[in-house]
């Protein structure tokens, strides 16, 4: 019998707010397995604001941008089917590089590790703690962040998927986090169930005047995934030396004009600081590395995460809306089947 895969395509590239019309459902016949590939059945499709820029027609990117008329590619947790991939066999898991269908079928570049997680932690975490989101907490907060013991860390978006992350490897690191977050509730749950030493309701409360009180001695290193008025307002708190990791900037990402950029820059130059930008492919040799310190934090109640799932590929453009709503918490996701044999 053949192999059916329902997917989600590209229809028209968005302007502004990615609109439900953008996308066009079909459902193929799975094409045969060739020399160097894998088939795999997708278990979970993780929902990343990358995917936005993926979507735009502009070749500026580190990945090349989605084709009008092609499966909206994602990071996802996918168990093989059928391989012709030395090493990769039937029924294992893996991260993968793949798209918003049920079936892919992918060559070796597009696998990023298997999936071997820790006790008590479920497969699709594969997909946030040990995939995307970790890795890119860990990797732009140690190697661009380089934070000190005792050092202020300060955290955008600190209650999404990387941020409510980077702020717990701070605190692990010995530095103080400190967490910005859209709403009185995220802001509660950083401090009380994170461990953030402060947090900040951008919505509520004047920026300025709570940075300020959050930290008294300035902000020696900022992990950045808004940009815009918060970057702004960041960059004239720095102190000497002081590092910025910028992860994105989600404040600017569905703008349909030219978007002006930092006005604080110059506190760089005063501050004698580093404002650079990194992506988490850059470090794939590297992986393992943070894959186990991220499980030793697991192990130890060091690190604690929350996912937001949504089961069913319909609703993966409804839910791909709540990264730019502020009414999401830690990783969104959606599941589309179980593992099986497991």
């Amino acid at each position: 019998m053949t192999l059916r895969s329902a997917r989600i395509l590209l229809a028209k590239r968005p302007v502004g707010l990615p609109t439900e019309d953008i996308y066009a459902f079909d459902e193929v016949d799975v094409p045969s397995v060739g020399e160097g590939r894998a088939l795999v059945r997708n278990l979970y499709l993780a929902l990343d604001p990358a995917i936005r820029g993926w979507m735009n027609e502009s070749k500026g990117s580190y990945m090349p941008p989605i084709g009008v008329g092609e499966p909206v590619r994602s990071g996802n947790v996918s168990q093989v089917v059928e391989s012709r991939i030395p090493g990769i066999e039937p029924g294992q898991i893996y991260q993968t590089l793949a798209a918003w269908e049920q079936f892919s079928v992918l060559d070796a570049r597009s696998f990023h590790g298997r999936v071997e997680t820790e006790p008590g932690v479920p497969v699709r975490s594969a997909v946030h703690l040990f995939g995307g989101s970790g890795l890119t907490a860990y990797f732009g907060l140690f190697d661009v962040g380089r934070p000190k013991a005792g050092e202020t860390v300060v955290v955008s978006a600190a209650s999404g998927s990387v941020g409510s992350l980077v702020g717990q490897m701070a605190k692990n690191a010995g530095a103080r986090a400190v967490g910005i977050t859209g709403g009185k509730d995220k802001a509660r749950w950083l401090v009380d169930e994170l461990g953030f030493d402060a947090a900040i309701d951008h919505r509520s409360e004047d920026l300025r005047v709570a940075l300020k009180a959050a930290c008294p001695k300035g902000v020696d290193v900022y992990f950045d995934s808004v940009g815009g008025e918060i970057l702004d307002t960041v960059l004239g708190r720095i102190n000497v030396g002081a590092r910025v990791a910028l992860c994105g900037a989600i404040a600017s990402i569905n703008a349909t004009a030219p978007v002006p950029g930092p006005r604080n820059y110059v506190h760089l130059i005063a501050k004698r600081g580093c404002m650079q930008g990194f992506v988490t492919i850059d470090y794939m040799q590297r992986y393992p590395e943070a894959r186990s310190a991220i499980a030793t934090w697991v192990r130890e109640g060091k690190l604690r995460y929350h996912e937001d799932v949504t089961k069913g590929l319909s609703n993966a453009p409804r839910s791909f809306l709540r990264l730019f709503d502020g009414t999401h918490r830690g990783k969104l996701m959606i599941e589309l089947s179980e593992p099986e044999g497991m």
